[in-house]
């Protein structure tokens, strides 16, 4: 047996990866059950116009109807392109749009059809979900369904009902859970945003430094402009926003990098520009929001960061400025949020791989810069001759 043989790493089949913490359909999800189906729905069609300002909300259920009508032998709501045999069919409803599929939903397919969805409410009926509100009702009790109340966010009480039930009082034990009255649909939505609010994303920093500054003709992470590389400069600028603050580079940098006492990020995506250390930083924690900004921006000051962070919001994909070129979003100073990872990587397999096109293309907030002048980045030697004499 070789020396090495027991300081070798076990050989593992799957490659170690973070997973996006997603429940049953979505990172935020409520399931509503203890009444009978169309009291549930109710309720959501009261709390979605109070939700909808902040927040893209999605409601699941399921048809009674249309699997009556199967069971009995007819189409089951089907259209009759898919009684046709069609495996799917998209239809513009010219106010929405329609794709009805012959695909059961599974817990991979779930969370992908909705994955662009703020908060999904989910009749409790007949689906799980990660959180729970429980109605009262007396006509439909959760006794028997005690094993779905993973973590009951609140009690509603119905008019006349006015105790909480011995078995689910020992079900919930120590756990505090407030209680609300069903009818009381503001506070209900207060509720729900609150703990949305609260369960927004940390943010992480990101310098992109991994390019191979061809143009320039040297290392853009390296030149000085304030009397450190501009990487550091960078790194300095993020790390009072962001709970920790990561450098995007190449394999071959990591150990400069290291030595320089900065956080390197080596690129797990390779050749795809600045694609490359957002995927890589998403892959790293596709659980957080991240602060993304070049390392050739010298003139990028903390108080346009801050007005940045101040006006995030979380609902949308990302958070970004608009370019002072034009009217497009500015992609190398921009709060990527977790939702914008599959939304990447979905351009990424249609053949694209400029992050501004992703942007474009999405539910982003573009904010006008506060200071335009210091979006500007520099890319030659002349660029960066010209911004020393103004820096002086």
């Amino acid at each position: 047996m070789p020396d090495n043989a027991a300081s070798e790493k076990p050989r593992t089949k799957h490659a170690h990866l973070i997973r996006p913490a997603l429940g049953e359909f979505g990172r935020h999800e409520l399931a509503i059950l203890g009444a009978p189906c169309g009291r549930i729905k109710e309720l959501a069609a009261r709390l979605v116009p109070l939700l909808s300002d902040t927040l893209r909300v999605a409601y699941v259920d399921a048809d009674h109807a249309a699997g009556d009508d199967a069971a009995q032998g007819g189409s089951g709501g089907q259209d009759v392109m898919l009684q046709a045999g069609a495996a799917a069919e998209l239809t513009d409803k010219i106010t929405f749009t329609r794709l009805d599929v012959k695909r059961p939903l599974d817990r991979f397919s779930q969370p992908e059809l909705l994955q662009y969805q703020n908060l999904v409410l989910v009749n409790g009926n007949h689906f799980r979900a990660a959180q729970q509100l429980v109605i009262l009702d007396l006509a439909k009790p959760v006794e028997k369904k005690l094993d779905r109340l993973t973590n009951v966010r609140a009690l509603l009480l119905p008019e006349g009902v006015t105790e909480i039930p011995a078995y689910l009082q020992t079900h919930l034990g120590e756990v505090s859970v407030p209680v609300l009255p069903l009818h009381d649909t503001a506070a209900i939505a207060q509720l729900i945003l609150e703990e949305w609010r609260a369960a927004a994303p940390p943010l992480r920093g990101l310098v992109l430094a991994g390019g191979r500054s061809q143009r320039m003709g040297q290392d853009k992470g390296k030149l000085q402009y304030h009397g450190q590389e501009q990487r550091a400069y960078a790194a300095e600028l993020l790390a009072p926003f962001c709970q920790d603050v990561h450098v995007s580079c190449r394999p071959d940098q990591v150990v400069e990098l290291e030595y320089a006492g900065l956080r390197p990020l080596p690129d797990s995506f390779t050749d795809l520009g600045p694609l490359s250390g957002i995927l890589s930083a998403l892959r790293l924690d596709p659980n957080a929001a991240w602060l993304v900004v070049a390392c050739d921006l010298p003139f990028l000051s903390a108080d346009t960061l801050a007005h940045l962070v101040q006006h995030r919001q979380p609902a949308r994909l990302a958070t970004a400025f608009q370019s002072p070129e034009n009217e497009w979003p500015e992609p190398l100073i921009t709060i990527w949020e977790p939702a914008s990872y599959p939304q990447l990587l979905r351009f990424l397999s249609l053949g694209y791989s400029c992050p501004r096109k992703t942007l474009i293309n999405s539910d982003v907030a573009v904010l006008p810069a506060p200071a335009p002048q210091e979006l500007r980045n520099v890319n030659t030697p002349a660029e960066a001759e010209q911004v020393r004499q103004e820096l002086e």
